[in-house]
């Protein structure tokens, strides 16, 4: 994906924005973008508007713009801190936010159900992708805060999913949907996260105990390693809209998200089975680079994004867009909190 930052750039020249409404209760204004997978913004109208209390009494509007355009921005309302934010996300206490339990990239804790969106350097682009979609349950809203918003870039650029999947060649997804995405992963050895980091545990009955419920195979190795193993789905359908989504992260364990030196490198150092993360086909043999190939064109031929203010939160559904990072230059921060805890076991065989 060397040139998706380009693609990206491209598309933050590229959003234009409309009034839709001026807000039922005339404390807000209601504007969306003029193209598929740009968020609609909610911007206050009066400084020190508390944001938690605002979408008890504007769910439905709220809900309503979700579902159609898969993310929204609340900009300008009084959000600060990380307890604000788990205010927020969780209606102040009355919705269980989630941990990251299971997780699979390195982030830090600010306070209960908040946590870092990403902890990797500044010149990275992160690819596309669905929150947790490597699993068989996953929240269905993600909630991000930009409390320090970079000098340059670091936006985080959106994929409308629905249309991601359209975009897919049959051919290509044929064999996706008939046979699932197996994703193997072999913890620690100085390459990945460590089992006791993404258990978030040292013992080994609870890995176990965790594994049993969620699908999962796992192989305790004589050198204190794990290896998992769990098929999941490659499409989820969404629960309030029916729509179907592609929804895995295949693309992303998959060896040819490496550069070519790096995948060389792993494989002469631990072979195929022994590689951090790979992602095969259900049935265990290999997918074939051309199939991504394809995959990526899709996300990137779907990708917005928006420039972040600080201040702003965004609500993402989880299942109807994916997300990313652009490089940035200076301090950033964002944070993100997970909320609906979801599965659809169907689809993961």
């Amino acid at each position: 994906m060397g040139d998706t930052t380009a693609a990206q750039g491209r598309s933050v020249r590229s959003v234009r924005r409309r009034s839709v409404e001026p807000g039922i209760d005339g404390l807000v204004h209601i504007a969306r973008a003029d193209r598929p997978g740009a968020p609609v913004v909610v911007e206050a109208r009066a400084a020190g508007l508390d944001l938690a209390a605002w979408l008890r009494e504007s769910q439905e509007t709220v809900d309503r713009h979700l579902y159609d355009a898969g993310a929204v921005i609340f900009r300008k309302f009084q959000v600060v801190t990380a307890a604000d934010l788990a205010d927020v996300a969780g209606d102040g206490g009355d919705v269980p936010l989630l941990d990251y339990l299971y997780g699979s990239t390195p982030r830090t804790k600010e306070s209960k159900g908040v946590y870092t969106s990403s902890e990797y350097p500044p010149e990275a682009t992160i690819p596309q992708h669905n929150e947790m979609a490597y699993a068989r349950n996953w929240p269905l809203r993600l909630w991000f805060f930009c409390q320090l918003n970079a000098v340059s870039g670091g936006e985080t650029p959106l994929a409308d999913s629905r249309r991601v999947l359209e975009r897919i060649p049959s051919s290509v997804r044929a064999r996706f949907e008939r046979d699932g995405i197996m994703y193997v992963r072999n913890y620690g050895g100085g390459v990945d996260l460590p089992w006791q980091q993404v258990f978030e545990t040292d013992d080994r009955e609870t890995v176990e105990r965790f594994c049993a419920a969620n699908g999962i195979d796992l192989e305790w190795l004589p050198d204190g390693g794990l290896r998992t193993r769990q098929i999941c789905q490659v499409v989820a359908e969404h629960p309030r809209t029916h729509e179907v989504a592609w929804f895995n992260q295949a693309h992303l364990f998959h060896t040819s998200s490496l550069p070519a030196a790096v995948r060389e490198e792993l494989l002469a150092s631990f072979g195929p089975e022994q590689l951090p993360r790979n992602a095969l086909y259900g049935d265990g043999s290999v997918i074939e680079d051309e199939a991504f190939t394809e995959i990526r064109a899709a996300f990137e031929a779907e990708t917005v994004a928006t420039p972040w203010q600080t201040g702003d939160v965004m609500l993402v559904d989880n299942i109807l867009m994916s997300h990313g990072r652009n490089p940035y230059q200076g301090p950033r921060k964002v944070l993100v909190a997970m909320s609906g805890a979801w599965s659809d076991l169907e689809r993961a065989r």
